[in-house]
């Protein structure tokens, strides 16, 4: 375990400062804000507190009302909405200076058997066969809109080792394809069980950490543009919605099948599949986020 991943865990492990009132520290991103995968992995950590362990979450919505101060700690406010004989629901509101800037409504369920049938796993390539971030960013440093950002960009996600199968969007300006992006991810370095949080909620709170990280990928993808880092748009998530179908383990190789459906309105949609290595499909992923361009440009990226 490396000492980014060490940080984020302890990111991770929420304060009781009440029966159902939580506070969390924060760090800067990459951009002026608090990283959206941080609050929701956070929020489900305090929500995941308040419930059983052998009662997992099976899924979460939530939406994104104001951006965060990385500057001063988050507090999270559970409600206990149900506790049902196989379901219990938790809603979470995080709040910074007063007003609250997220909002999580998650659900749990004990272990139970039933009807079973999936989607298959999409062919990709071995994992270990593509280039790391710290291959990847430098490389195309030159692309990004100020110098630090391909450093900026590898701290923030030094905890996990996150590798596309295609070239991300940063690499293909100019060029439209297909709005489909493929990424293998796993923590850097192997998680216990004798941390604060209990697994499997750890492993799914990490998995919800990633899942903000390159969803919108696709919808950058369709336009040919390379994100907020190369200038060309500018974005945000704006709602973020999850569902946990089978067991996975966050630091093993899992595969995130990402597209965009639509984008449209100063819009754009993305939905994920993640795959264990094994073809299992373990956790489908919506997320729709603000995409604009810059001012003076119209049409649909032109």
């Amino acid at each position: 375990m490396n000492d980014a991943l060490r940080s984020l865990l302890d990111l991770l492990a929420l304060e009781r400062i009440e029966q159902d009132i939580f506070r969390g520290e924060s760090r800067a991103s990459v951009v002026p804000r608090v990283f959206g995968g941080q609050v929701a992995a956070q929020a489900l950590v305090a929500a995941g507190r308040m419930v059983p362990a052998d009662r997992p979450p099976h899924s979460l919505h939530a939406y994104f009302l104001r951006p965060g101060d990385p500057g001063v700690p988050i507090v999270y406010t559970v409600d206990r909405i149900r506790d049902g004989r196989s379901f219990t629901t938790r809603r979470v509101v995080a709040v910074q200076h007063g007003q609250p800037i997220f909002h999580l409504s998650a659900s749990f369920q004990e272990a139970e058997e039933g009807l079973e049938h999936q989607e298959p796993m999409p062919p990709a390539p071995d994992p270990l066969e593509l280039p790391t971030a710290a291959e990847m960013l430098p490389r195309h440093a030159e692309r990004f809109l100020a110098p630090g950002v391909a450093e900026r960009l590898l701290e923030a996600r030094a905890a996990i080792d996150l590798r596309y199968v295609d070239e991300p969007p940063y690499v293909t300006v100019g060029e439209p394809r297909e709005p489909r992006s493929q990424v293998w991810f796993r923590t850097q370095g192997k998680l216990d069980d004798t941390g604060e949080i209990p697994r499997p909620l750890l492993d799914i709170c990490l998995v919800t950490y990633v899942s903000d990280m390159t969803l919108l990928d696709s919808v950058l993808l369709a336009h040919g543009r390379g994100g907020w880092a190369v200038g060309d748009v500018v974005g945000a998530s704006l709602d973020h919605a999850m569902w946990f179908h089978r067991p996975l383990h966050a630091d093993e190789w899992l595969l995130y099948d990402q597209e965009s459906p639509t984008a449209q309105g100063g819009r754009g949609l993305g939905k994920g599949r993640i795959f264990t290595a094994e073809g299992q499909l373990a956790v489908s992923v919506i997320q729709e986020g603000v995409i604009r361009v810059p001012r003076g440009e119209v049409g649909e990226g032109r």
